[in-house]
């Protein structure tokens, strides 16, 4: 099965994640791939507390998880993979390494030169131009918070 949800949320693991597409996915583990806490054990536990039972969590760098992305990818168990923002995700992507696949945005927030798209997505030229980006290594992108709720396309949320 592999890697179920590719997903760029930056609150990471919390209860929409967990409960709201953990509860249709079923993942056996989340990853995830963020530079800053890839060495940051105290942070790592207090994200492991919103993991059910159930899954476990795992914590890399972008580096690392481009070595381990194949592996990942062929894996009976279920992967939900996390990255707190685009950069992470583009950066991982980059060479074509997640070709054919499609990352969901779920949860980037007001700040500074972003502009509200999805009443749970706001974005900046930065992100759209990451969007871009990540289209251009063949990866489908999509704004979605909960599964069942629509699907809005890279191409509204570039044009937003």
């Amino acid at each position: 099965m592999g890697i179920v949800l590719f997903r760029v949320d930056e609150r990471l693991i919390h209860g929409q994640v967990t409960v709201g597409w953990g509860s249709r996915l079923k993942p056996h583990r989340y990853v995830v791939v963020d530079d800053m806490l890839a060495d940051r054990d105290f942070e790592q536990d207090l994200y492991r507390l919103g993991v059910p039972d159930e899954s476990e969590a795992e914590f890399c760098s972008v580096e690392d998880a481009r070595v381990r992305l194949p592996s990942w990818l062929e894996e009976e168990a279920r992967i939900v993979l996390l990255t707190r923002d685009l950069d992470h995700i583009r950066r991982l992507a980059a060479g074509g390494t997640l070709r054919g696949q499609r990352v969901n945005l779920g949860g980037i927030h007001y700040r500074e030169g972003r502009t509200r798209v999805l009443p749970f997505l706001f974005l900046g030229n930065e992100e759209r131009t990451q969007i871009r980006a990540l289209g251009e290594e063949g990866v489908e992108v999509s704004g979605q918070d909960l599964p069942g709720q629509p699907e809005t396309s890279s191409k509204i949320l570039v044009d937003a």
